[in-house]
């Protein structure tokens, strides 16, 4: 075999969760290059180059990247002043990587030349490995259309070559969505159909599921783009997608999706009778986890993240850092009361006066329980413990309030709180909370997870079995069977503690997408395939949605007054967000970098480039 040394293994970026089959690999010392031959006669390093791979497909926001939450209506900035973001750059979350995808192909070309390797580990490396580019090129075709298709070719430049040779024109929008689609029904047929450990690694189901995510994804442009005035779309259909494909691409998710579900493999788990943390369980807890099909995973000590130590509210923090980014009060009220489907938090009533709660916590009574799983809110636990929020007190005198507020942990004349050590505050401090909320959602409730020294292993579900069961019900509901749509909605509403619904419309699926899958990077691609986004995020100033808002509990101390110890709350703008998200029509597609057209030609602008 001819031997080139150009695979780079990066041992630490190797995700142990993934690696749990192969032993002694985390005792290994690291080696910076290896040959061909090395790679391609050792089963543990192939397994090690695909732990790379592993690490290398993650983009947006998540557990690693949580200030990405802050950009559309799910978090804020919570340390220090204010953000001044309000438009989306012509390049934010793009991913144009064909560096990786040159790596898949050199490694599917040593892999399939190799003589050494077993057969059953030359199969399912290829299904993993082709799983992960099809996974690429999904990334990118959401990001920019249709983009070169490499297939499994590797390209070599030579000196002095016509270099013609390497450029490739961009595909269709379909095209790329159908070499996605049939990438993955390659995969899965050369993917095991069990569970791997922590769904650190794909399989057969992880194949069909991204199979039934890109189908969607391809039914809804080709749905909601020709809906759409003005339509966006190049001539050579880099970008746009024929309105008469939509059905096909419905069926191919909803026949993808019953797949799945037919296998029987993963489930809603539901084996708690607390409805709230049966849901942070089933997204947070690995050990014998019956959802999630395929995560970013981590593991103590070898490879870990700082998403609980950033994040702990202060009062639980273990290390310096803590409050850097908290949900605002726009994702908290589109969970619903199990009474009532407006999930607006009541703070007035309708002659304008306050409603007095007798405990803060009580504004959250009857809520969604998947609130209480996703998102700590004033007087809500983690850890067993209660996490106070106050912002100050109040006092009411000749018909007027007065309001008195301190820094964080500051304390009242009378010795009792006036602005918790958790806040919120409008102020400039670090570390303290500027919403009024805290995640609850991928916090690790193992000790010593949020100090810098030992970090958190909790994973980032990238699939789980509840979208399946959304894609089904959205793939019924454009396909016209409203009654198995409505099937479908129900069961991810009953395993939540919610009630049912007797009919379903096209909102009711974007509200559940967006409360069931909460910071879990779904939100900000949904507003875009349905072409809503530019709507949500309109760059309004006072807009319920584009504009960010939170919600500041305050203590009543005032003798005099009946209400004396009770509790009331006030909306207010973000603090530290201060300007609503402006979402523009160019933001539908990145734009194509000039730099990359000056060494292709062949690669058209995207519009309103």
């Amino acid at each position: 075999m001819k031997k080139k040394n150009y695979i780079y293994i990066l041992f630490y970026l190797a995700f142990a969760g993934s690696l749990n089959s192969c032993s002694g690999f985390l005792d290994r010392e690291p080696n910076n290059i290896l040959t061909e031959d090395q790679v391609y006669s050792d089963p543990t390093m192939v397994t090690s180059v695909l732990a790379n791979f592993y690490g290398r497909v993650n983009w947006g926001p998540s557990i690693t990247n949580d200030y990405d939450y802050i950009y559309i209506d799910e978090a804020c900035p919570s340390s220090g002043g204010p953000d001044n973001f309000t438009n989306y750059s012509d390049d934010y979350d793009r991913v144009y990587d064909y560096g990786l995808i040159r790596n898949f192909n050199q490694f599917l070309q040593g892999l399939k030349a190799s003589n050494v390797i077993d057969e059953s580990l030359k199969e399912s490396a290829e299904g993993e490995v082709r799983f992960l580019r099809a996974y690429t090129y999904f990334y990118m075709a959401k990001c920019m259309g249709g983009m070169p298709i490499m297939g499994d070719t590797v390209f070599e430049y030579n000196s002095g070559m016509d270099v013609t040779t390497l450029q490739i024109s961009r595909s269709t929008e379909t095209e790329i969505y159908d070499y996605v689609i049939s990438e993955c029904d390659a995969a899965a047929k050369l993917l095991s159909d069990q569970p791997t450990v922590h769904g650190a690694r794909a399989n057969k189901w992880a194949a069909l599921a991204l199979k039934a995510r890109a189908a969607l994804y391809a039914g809804s442009i080709a749905k909601y783009n020709n809906l759409y005035t003005p339509q966006i779309k190049t001539v050579g259909n880099e970008v746009g997608i024929p309105a008469e494909k939509s059905s096909d691409y419905y069926k191919i998710a909803l026949d993808a999706a019953q797949q799945v579900m037919d296998g029987g493999k993963y489930n809603l788990q539901n084996n708690n009778s607390d409805k709230a943390q049966n849901f942070y369980n089933a997204i947070c807890v690995k050990d014998n986890n019956q959802e999630v099909i395929w995560a970013l995973d981590f593991k103590v000590p070898d490879l870990t993240h700082a998403f609980t130590t950033r994040n702990l509210p202060v009062s639980l923090a273990e290390d310096i850092d803590r409050s850097i980014i908290t949900p605002v009060l726009n994702i908290v009220e589109a969970f619903e009361y199990t009474n009532n489907r407006d999930g607006s938090i009541k703070t007035k009533d309708a002659n304008g006066d306050y409603i007095y709660y007798n405990n803060p916590e009580d504004a959250f009574k009857n809520k969604d329980p998947r609130l209480a799983g996703s998102i700590i809110y004033p007087g809500g636990t983690f850890r067993g413990q209660k996490v106070d929020l106050q912002a100050g007190v109040k006092s009411l005198a000749n018909g007027i309030w007065s309001t008195k507020t301190g820094i964080g942990g500051s304390k009242n004349e009378d010795g009792s709180v006036l602005t918790s050590v958790n806040g919120p505050t409008t102020t400039n401090e670090q570390y303290i909370n500027k919403s009024g909320f805290f995640f609850k959602k991928f916090l690790d409730e193992t000790s010593l997870s949020g100090t810098r020294g030992r970090g958190s292993d909790m994973w980032f579900p990238r699939i789980r079995y509840a979208e399946i069961v959304m894609i089904a019900c959205e793939a019924s509901f454009e396909l016209g069977n409203s009654t198995n749509a409505v099937k479908y909605i129900n069961m991810v509403r009953e395993r939540a503690g919610i009630s049912d619904l007797e009919t379903i419309t096209f909102n009711d699926i974007v509200r559940e997408n967006r409360v069931e899958f909460a910071f879990e990077a779904h939100r900000w691609w949904d507003l875009k395939r349905w072409r809503i986004a530019d709507k949500v995020l309109n760059g309004q100033v006072n807009d319920p949605i584009a504009q960010q808002w939170a919600l500041f509990p305050y203590r009543i101390v005032d003798p005099d007054n009946p209400h004396n110890g009770q509790w009331v709350y006030d909306k207010i703008k973000e603090p530290n967000s201060p300007f609503p998200r402006n979402f523009q029509l160019r933001n539908y597609y990145n734009f194509i970098d000039q730099g990359w057209i000056n060494n292709n030609p062949k690669l058209v602008k995207n519009p309103y480039q």
